[in-house]
C-alpha cells in the first residue's frame, strides 16, 4: 500500500507566498518582518526571510510594489512595501487562479465522499 502523503503541520506550499504578499498589501502597506510573520500566520509556515525579501524585490521589478525606507525607533531604518495599480491586477489574476484550483479539489472531494468507504470520515483522516 502506497504511504499517504501528509503535510505534517507544514502549511500551505511556499508557491502561496506571492499571492498572500499582494492580498497582505492590498490590506495596507507594511515592512518585511511584519509581512513574514502574516504570511506564516496566513498558513505558509515554512515561510523563510530570505525567500519573502527575495520576492518582494521580484515583485518591486515586476511593479507590482513599491518600496521606501522608514526610519524606526527602535533601531536601524525599515523597508515598508505598498501595492501597485499593477500589483492590484496580479493579485485579481491569482485570485482568480486559486479559485479554479479550490473548485477542481471540490469536485474530487465530491467524487471522493461517493466512493469513499463509510468508516473512513474526514474527522478520522485528520487524526492520523
Amino acid at each position: 500500500m502506497a504511504p499517504v502523503i501528509r503535510p505534517e503541520g507544514e502549511g500551505l506550499s511556499r508557491s502561496y507566498v506571492r499571492p498572500c504578499l499582494l492580498l497582505l498589501l492590498a490590506e495596507g502597506p507594511s515592512h518585511g518582518y511584519e509581512l513574514l510573520e502574516q504570511v506564516r500566520q496566513a498558513g505558509v509556515r515554512n515561510a523563510d526571510a530570505g525567500g519573502l525579501y527575495r520576492t518582494l524585490r521580484a515583485m518591486e521589478q515586476a511593479g507590482w510594489v513599491s518600496s521606501w525606507w522608514e526610519p524606526s525607533q527602535a533601531g536601524p531604518a525599515r523597508r515598508s512595501y505598498m501595492l501597485s495599480d499593477e500589483g492590484r491586477d496580479a493579485l485579481v489574476e491569482s485570485l482568480e487562479a486559486m479559485r479554479e484550483v479550490h473548485r477542481m479539489l471540490g469536485a474530487m472531494l465530491d467524487r471522493y465522499d461517493v466512493v469513499a468507504p463509510a468508516e473512513v470520515s474526514p474527522a478520522s483522516v485528520a487524526s492520523r
